[in-house]
């Protein structure tokens, strides 16, 4: 499947390229990007190949993924953003990451909507999930900011998180 590109007011959403991986392990390693996930904290040029060499492959499995979040106006890649299938409950998972420098601009929750919006008009997905670090206030903000409801606390990937759910807005 090719992976579709999805314009916002402010963001572009496109596929990810090895291009990519200078900028996005540069993004990967701001400060505290990843506090709230378990495993280290900072991981190397050759991590962030496979991630999205994973991500790639996601796309072609599931005909759904992650995009690569570009800036209109500079062509900058922010993070990532879109939808994910998490293997060990069958869920659908609204995952982003974006650089420190553009937190607090509405871009995380631009970037959701436009992931939410495909999930459920083009995949006709029934549910989305949201899992995060009870700790993370800001991703629980952009969680309700899309509309997801708190669901409950409870363990993932080995760790206490807090699961936020989104049901399709076209389910009669």
């Amino acid at each position: 499947m090719t992976t579709p590109t999805l314009t916002t007011e402010n963001l572009r959403l496109r596929p990810f390229t090895p291009q990519d991986t200078p900028a996005m392990h540069q993004i990967l390693n701001g400060r505290d990007v990843l506090k709230y996930f378990p495993g280290p904290q900072t991981v190397t040029k050759a991590q962030v190949d496979r991630m999205i060499n994973r991500l790639m492959a996601h796309w072609q499995e599931h005909g759904y993924g992650l995009w690569a979040v570009e800036q209109h106006t500079t062509g900058a890649l922010l993070g990532r953003c879109g939808l994910q299938r998490i293997p060990e409950t069958d869920e659908v998972e609204i995952d982003f990451i974006l650089d420190p420098a553009c937190w607090g601009q509405g871009f995380a929750t631009e970037a959701g909507q436009a992931s939410l919006q495909f999930g459920f008009a083009q995949l006709n997905l029934k549910e989305v999930v949201g899992i995060v670090h009870p700790d993370n206030l800001a991703s629980q903000r952009v969680l309700q900011k899309l509309g997801m409801q708190f669901a409950q606390a409870t363990e993932y990937f080995g760790m206490a998180v807090h699961r936020y759910t989104c049901r399709s807005i076209f389910l009669e």
